[in-house]
């Protein structure tokens, strides 16, 4: 068997026609992390994924992940999908229902040589927090639990890579919410990298670490999440859903007024947290930009918490009479959305210094 010489990293160059649609792109992925597949139904993200775990075969196409070749089709080598050392999490969880939930754990863990078993079933069973429920029977479950389950026997194999396919598209708000934080847990604990297919925006910018814009087959752009979603020459930076994704680390929380304080390359954000958060826990903030005013001197006696000095870097049209400022606060691009009278009012251009203003009920966690 051919090996890559071995670093973290995922390459993956697939070809696939189909009547009416091909997919064509060309991967180079971090071999940590959770890296998303973005994109607008039908743009190819779900036959890329299934590409890569080899329910279909691309041709041309090459898969290596983290060093160990899957596909090779120049080198007339391919491992087919039961011998990819790989987990895969569908939309809808597909228990067995004739099996508790030890039983749908058990089962992924069984398939698993001994000599390859990374993750033990009570950490995959601990990092979703289902202890609770090992005796249940799949239809006792909520689509939640039913996923969270799904997702711990698709760790129970011990995979050098999880393959998620829009995991919380099935789901409610409530169950949504429930599933997203044991999500966050997982990347951070795991040394497993993940692609992570979604059509969310909002799981993006919560969840990847890097991400893949895709478009009619093809990828229109690849890189880290905070830059991708900045950008004012893609989609993403534009419309109601724009956002910023801020790195921090929590300095301190004021457990009477519920407020905590965030630091940051830019400086500091405060924001309403009813759960206590430790000083140094790291934090992942997303501040839309509709939700970021400018001013060209910092407010007095103002009912903003956060007015972070920052500079223009570029503008673009949004939408009839509306503009999208990219500005640089410290090291993290930031986002306003404004309208065009009030960027002409203001003299906004590349190297002018501003104020951004944000409200603390408007960053979330």
């Amino acid at each position: 068997m051919e090996k890559a010489l071995h670093r973290p990293s995922i390459e993956a160059r697939l070809q696939l026609v189909r009547p009416g649609f091909t997919l064509d792109v060309d991967l180079h992925l971090p071999g940590r992390g959770l890296t998303a597949l973005f994109g607008p139904s039908g743009c190819g993200k779900t036959t890329c994924l299934r590409a890569i775990a080899g329910l279909s075969r691309a041709r041309p196409g090459r898969v290596v992940v983290n060093g160990e070749v899957w596909q090779d089709e120049d080198a007339h080598l391919w491992r087919p999908p039961h011998e990819r050392a790989l987990g895969y999490v569908f939309q809808e969880a597909s228990l067995f229902d004739h099996l508790n939930v030890r039983g749908n754990i058990s089962y992924g863990l069984q398939r698993t040589p001994p000599a390859r078993r990374q993750v033990a079933l009570e950490q995959a069973v601990e990092l979703l927090g289902i202890g609770h429920l090992m005796e249940r029977m799949p239809q006792a479950l909520s689509g939640g639990e039913r996923q969270r389950v799904a997702i711990a026997r698709a760790l129970a194999t011990s995979p050098r890579l999880l393959l998620m396919d829009e995991p919380l598209a099935a789901l409610d708000a409530q169950r949504k919410a429930e599933v997203l934080p044991y999500l966050e847990t997982l990347h951070r604990t795991l040394d497993i990298p993940v692609l992570y297919v979604s059509h969310a925006i909002d799981e993006v910018g919560r969840l990847a670490n890097h991400m893949v814009l895709m478009g009619d087959g093809r990828v229109l752009a690849q890189g880290p999440t905070g830059e991708l979603i900045t950008r004012l020459d893609l989609p993403l930076a534009h419309g109601d859903a724009a956002a910023t994704v801020i790195e921090g680390t929590v300095q301190r929380h004021d457990a009477h007024d519920h407020i905590t304080t965030v630091g940051f390359s830019g400086g500091q954000l405060l924001l309403v947290s009813p759960t206590a958060r430790a000083p140094g826990e790291a934090l992942r903030l997303r501040v839309q930009a509709r939700d970021v005013s400018l001013a060209l001197a910092a407010p007095e006696d103002s009912s903003i918490l956060n007015i972070l000095p920052a500079t223009v870097v570029a503008l673009a049209e949004d939408s009839p009479g509306q503009c999208m400022v990219a500005l640089d606060a410290g090291a993290t691009r930031l986002l306003a959305r404004v309208t065009q009278r009030s960027a002409q009012a203001l003299g906004l251009a590349p190297g002018r210094a501003v104020f951004a203003q944000v409200k603390g009920v408007a960053v979330v966690n």
